[in-house]
């Protein structure tokens, strides 16, 4: 699995991780029931840490978007449309909020943003 990582990033790499799966799981590049790449196999792969990747996996196993089968991986768990345009909302929220928040403390107007 090709990932774009930037050690010069402001965001850490596990989230960098997490962010990009994420976003193919939501459009769709990833399927239900698609395999990840087991911990160690993506670390290799990404040229990160193992723990870098295993807390990655956490945060999406805790957003409902991977499921662990015991003895077998991880995988892209099943999502109706709705749930995924939930998510995707939810993340533009998070990513909109700070922006919003950061124009209104250096004096814009709601109405102009």
């Amino acid at each position: 699995m090709l990932l774009h990582l930037s050690d010069i990033s402001s965001e850490p790499l596990h989230a960098q991780i997490s962010r990009q799966i994420r976003t193919r799981i939501l459009s769709g590049t990833l399927e239900e029931g698609e395999a990840l790449p087991s911990i160690r196999a993506m670390a290799r792969e990404q040229h990160v840490s193992v723990i870098t990747v295993q807390r990655a996996y956490d945060d999406l196993q805790r957003e409902g978007l991977l499921n662990s089968k015991k003895g077998k991986g991880l995988f892209v768990a099943t999502l109706s449309g709705e749930r995924k345009l939930e998510l995707a909302i939810d993340r533009l929220i998070d990513d909109i909020e700070p922006v919003i928040h950061g124009a209104l403390e250096s004096g814009v107007k709601k109405r102009q943003i």
